[in-house]
């Protein structure tokens, strides 16, 4: 009953109703005994939509979905080779608010917000406030997209590009359909997951009329994520024309385990979803207790070669700085 009276509420007011406090998600979820294990960042606080902790089993410390947002004492320890921009990505901003990583594609931060914080985000440490592309600044980005004819694909990030108002995004999707070279738009995201509602009516109708090949690729760990409603707007927007992919990130303690990985796997292509790729953690200060051994990866990964058709098996790849690619994992390395 509680999810249902949440899931009526439009995205903006279940966005703005997110929880930020510690106490207050461990009072809901009847595990106060945890407070002296977590703790209140001042740099990345606590922020989980309420729909997503329904998703949550109450009393359960080790909760797959909880483990991903609940602020932990580990992240405060120095682990060396885990930094604050692992990927090199302040370094690779040609214009303001744009990363140019790779030949083909630019991706454009157009917001630093979230409706959720992950807790081994990557980004957690970006400068957004360097790099968040101005009006002005989206006449550069036009002029350099125009100046470099390899270009024909833009990827919308952030951030989460769904956390900005569909007048503001439309507004995004106007001026890159107008540039005739651009043939595909990518909206990563994971507020599909955390607040279905963001794929209303109106944002699936716009995306259906794009002159571009729209793709959206959503952040989904485990199955527990994707619930009957979540399933159904995921639905909706393939029925729009919109083709679905995930991207999982290895997470030790959430879904490093077979029946995690194919449970997902299933469960996205049920709903019109093709699993895309499964990342190895990046090094990002504060999450080196989410990360699993190379070996310990690999030897799932075969796992889930044998469990499920090739279809459902995303590619094993880390991302790595100064990279024009995704890195594949070696998976006969330690055969």
């Amino acid at each position: 009953m509680i999810n249902h009276l949440i899931t009526q509420k439009n995205w903006q007011t279940q966005l703005s109703e997110a929880i930020t406090s510690v106490d207050e998600l461990l009072s809901l979820l009847k595990l106060d005994s945890l407070r002296a294990e977590v703790y209140v960042p001042k740099h990345f606080e606590l922020r989980v939509p309420r729909g997503f902790v329904a998703k949550m089993t109450v009393g359960d410390r080790n909760d797959p979905l909880l483990r991903q947002i609940l602020p932990d004492q580990q992240e405060q320890i120095n682990v060396t080779g885990y930094v604050a921009d692992p990927l090199s990505e302040n370094s690779q901003n040609p214009v303001k608010g744009m990363l140019h990583k790779y030949q083909s594609r630019v991706l454009l931060t157009i917001t630093g917000a979230c409706a959720i914080h992950c807790r081994y985000c990557f980004r957690q440490h970006f400068d957004y406030s360097a790099n968040m592309p101005t009006a002005d600044a989206k006449e550069n980005i036009i002029n350099y997209i125009s100046a470099h004819p390899e270009i024909n694909e833009v990827i919308l990030s952030g951030g989460d590009p769904l956390n900005v108002t569909n007048r503001r995004l439309f507004a995004w999707l106007d001026t890159l359909e107008s540039i005739p070279q651009l043939t595909t738009i990518r909206l990563h995201t994971r507020l599909p997951l955390v607040i279905p509602a963001r794929l209303d009516d109106a944002l699936l109708d716009r995306l259906s009329q794009s002159r571009c090949r729209l793709v959206m690729v959503i952040h989904c760990n485990h199955a527990n994520e994707i619930d009957d409603l979540t399933a159904e707007y995921l639905q909706r927007a393939r029925a729009a024309g919109v083709t679905m992919l995930n991207q999982a990130v290895l997470l030790k303690g959430v879904n490093d385990n077979i029946d995690a990985q194919t449970e997902l796997s299933q469960r996205l292509f049920a709903c019109g979803v093709l699993p895309y790729y499964l990342y190895v953690l990046d090094k990002v200060a504060g999450a080196a207790h989410f990360d699993s051994d190379e070996q310990s990866s690999i030897e799932l990964y075969w796992s889930i070669l044998a469990a499920l058709p090739g279809y459902l098996v995303p590619k094993l790849v880390r991302e790595l700085p100064n990279r024009p690619f995704k890195v594949p994992i070696d998976i006969y390395k330690h055969i």
